[in-house]
């Protein structure tokens, strides 16, 4: 009978004071603390299953309260996303709960946060995101990113910037988000990989995608966090690994 493994690690990373990440997978979640090894949960398939990452915006307040709130509905709603309408609308809840929360805490004024996930079907699986957390299918050809970034275009010679066009929250007025989806087809074997820009910006694509074929789950997971380490750690490194197997 197939099911999925969703394996999954936050971590502060070697520069950051605190962890402003948080994670959802299913009805569990993880928010602003540091996991010291890869988690892997197990779950049949069937209902449908809410994974994904959201990476408080920094250099503003509340980040980890933002990306608390969202994970919190998300995993809340998960149950109920059977298709792109559902997300659509599961991410405007997650928006103007950011919005409401900073209008009732000045302190927390501007608060934003990223957001990129899957909501693994019985027989698909729809990815969605805003923002510039991403979303990668790592099939046996290679690595490809199934998410969009939400970023101004880069300057010649540039690999990453810390500039955003679209955020949960992030501002003093509310302001409406379209997220990006898509929907394939799922088969046994399908692996997809969810992550913050903590892991993709001091990690080329190539060196990512390198590990993966390498490795899976729990080994797989802890290589990349490693690479980012290793890397300089520069951001908080938050992912989680989605595996099909029967």
């Amino acid at each position: 009978m197939p099911y999925l493994t969703v394996t999954a690690l936050s971590h502060t990373g070697l520069i950051r004071e605190h962890n402003e990440d948080s994670l959802v997978a299913g009805p569990w979640t993880l928010c602003g603390t540091v996991t010291e090894n890869p988690q892997t949960l197990v779950f049949p398939l069937g209902t449908p299953l809410v994974v994904a990452v959201a990476d408080g915006i920094g250099g503003q307040p509340g980040g980890e309260v933002a990306s608390a709130l969202v994970v919190r509905e998300l995993a809340a709603l998960g149950p109920s996303l059977e298709g792109e309408g559902a997300v659509r609308e599961a991410v405007d809840v997650c928006n103007r709960a950011v919005y409401a929360a900073a209008e009732r805490d000045p302190e927390l004024t501007t608060m934003g946060t990223t957001v990129a996930g899957v909501v693994v079907l019985e027989k698909s699986v729809l990815v969605f995101n805003v923002g510039d957390s991403r979303v990668f299918e790592a099939a046996g050809d290679g690595l490809r990113q199934v998410s969009v970034d939400d970023s101004p275009p880069l300057w010649p010679g540039r690999r990453t910037t810390s500039l955003l066009t679209q955020a949960l929250g992030g501002a003093r007025q509310f302001s409406a988000v379209v997220p990006h989806l898509t929907t394939a087809p799922l088969s046994v074997g399908d692996r997809y990989l969810v992550c913050s820009d903590g892991l993709t910006d001091p990690v080329p694509e190539e060196e990512v995608g390198g590990l993966l074929r390498l490795h899976s789950g729990g080994r797989a997971v802890f290589e990349l966090w490693k690479a980012a380490i290793e890397a300089g750690g520069p951001d908080n490194i938050t992912l989680a690994l989605i595996t099909v197997g029967e």
